[in-house]
């Protein structure tokens, strides 16, 4: 794969990456993009494609009539009570059992992009549920910063009991085979982490995207076959897999990891064009789709 640069000054990147991870606010996100770009008219360019644009990225529609959705509520009775989500199918699939794949969002909640994802993973014949961890400040506010905010008010133990109730009714539904994949990104990696060690048999394949690693001492807990993805520039990420690679292969986790050059962290998300790698972000979804087919496909 040929390195792309990212477009904009690492600089503006790197404080875009501290804003939506509620490290710095939004006036010390400004500042620092000023500061790197030639005129107060090409700081306002800059942060308008570090944004989302969620209608141009979109490519499977709700309304699409190859598939099935409906939203769920997912009993979490040792988390906050309920959480709910986004359910699809393929049309197509009638009622019969699938495989299924559930899609964790990032650190804003249940953002369209997401959505996408998992209508996404739908026509690649996987039955997928993308839960929303902001369910118990009023689900995902239709707003990337606001659903930043709601999401450092979570209380993160019941959160997690939250995700791990949602992956648990997503394997034993009526209608899924009981095998079950699970893929994240940034925050939802790290949980696509968690529950392979958490979930042990009981999950298929892991597909983190730029998540952090579970602790070492854990790693022995997974049997999931793991997919990690990260982007070159995402440094502090990268300098940690190899002690997660290490552990994995001491463990005999069945695994791959795939640095992408020239990408950054977010590199998958087609929403915010000026962190999206085409190249690197097509090739870990031809990469993520083969996994699930392998291992959450295959017959138990």
């Amino acid at each position: 794969m040929e390195p792309t640069k990212p477009a904009v000054p690492e600089e503006a990147v790197s404080a875009y990456n501290l804003f939506i991870h509620g490290h710095i606010d939004r006036r010390s996100f400004m500042d620092r993009v000023k500061k790197v770009a030639v005129s107060s008219a090409a700081a306002a360019a800059i942060v308008d494609q570090l944004m989302p644009n969620y209608a141009a990225a979109q490519q499977v529609a709700p309304t699409d009539p190859r598939i099935r959705t409906s939203r769920e509520s997912v009993p979490s009775p040792q988390g906050h009570g309920t959480i709910s989500g986004l359910l699809v199918r393929p049309a197509n699939a009638g009622n019969n059992r699938l495989p299924a794949v559930l899609v964790i969002h990032e650190n804003r909640g249940l953002n369209p992009h997401i959505e996408d994802i998992a209508r996404r993973l739908a026509l690649e014949g996987f039955m997928t549920f993308a839960p929303d961890a902001l369910t118990s400040v009023g689900g995902y506010p239709g707003d990337d910063e606001k659903g930043g905010a709601l999401f450092g008010k979570l209380d993160r133990p019941k959160m997690n009991e939250d995700l791990y109730a949602s992956a648990v009714w997503l394997k034993k539904r009526a209608d899924s085979t009981g095998r079950l994949g699970v893929t994240g990104f940034c925050f939802g990696g790290g949980v696509s982490n968690q529950l392979a060690v958490r979930m042990g048999a009981d999950l298929q394949a892991a597909v983190p995207y730029y998540g952090g690693a579970p602790p070492v001492a854990d790693v022995p807990k997974i049997k999931a076959a793991v997919l990690v993805h990260h982007g070159q520039e995402d440094k502090r990420l990268v300098d940690a897999y190899p002690e997660y690679e290490a552990a994995m292969k001491a463990a005999g986790v069945t695994h791959e990891g795939h640095i992408y050059p020239g990408a950054v962290h977010g590199f998958n998300n087609d929403a915010t064009p000026m962190r999206y790698n085409k190249a690197a972000a097509d090739a870990a979804w031809k990469s993520t789709v083969a996994w699930f087919n392998k291992y959450v496909k295959a017959t138990s």
